[in-house]
């Protein structure tokens, strides 16, 4: 599951807050072992998800940086040759 987190930070143009929440949601349901939870922990999960987002929010607000920022198709890009790497057709 935390594959699909991705970096977020520096990118042109900015990251989305659905993008943030996307990657939130992946971090709780690893640390959980939910994929997706029962109605009784629906709420303490969905509670996790939006704390965890804010302080995402708020620690890609307060990195700065020298370098230039990154494309995301060029990150894409470089990903699919890591992935044709890995697993050969």
């Amino acid at each position: 599951m935390c594959r699909n987190i991705r970096i977020l930070f520096n990118f042109e143009p900015p990251v989305t807050d659905d993008e943030v929440r996307a990657a939130s949601m992946q971090f709780v349901r690893k640390i959980s072992g939910f994929g997706k939870p029962s109605k009784a922990n629906e709420a303490a999960f969905l509670a996790a998800i939006d704390e965890i987002a804010a302080a995402s929010r708020n620690l890609l607000r307060s990195l700065e940086t020298n370098a230039p920022p990154r494309s995301r198709e060029e990150m894409m890009a470089k990903a699919r040759v890591r992935a044709a790497q890995r697993f050969p057709t």
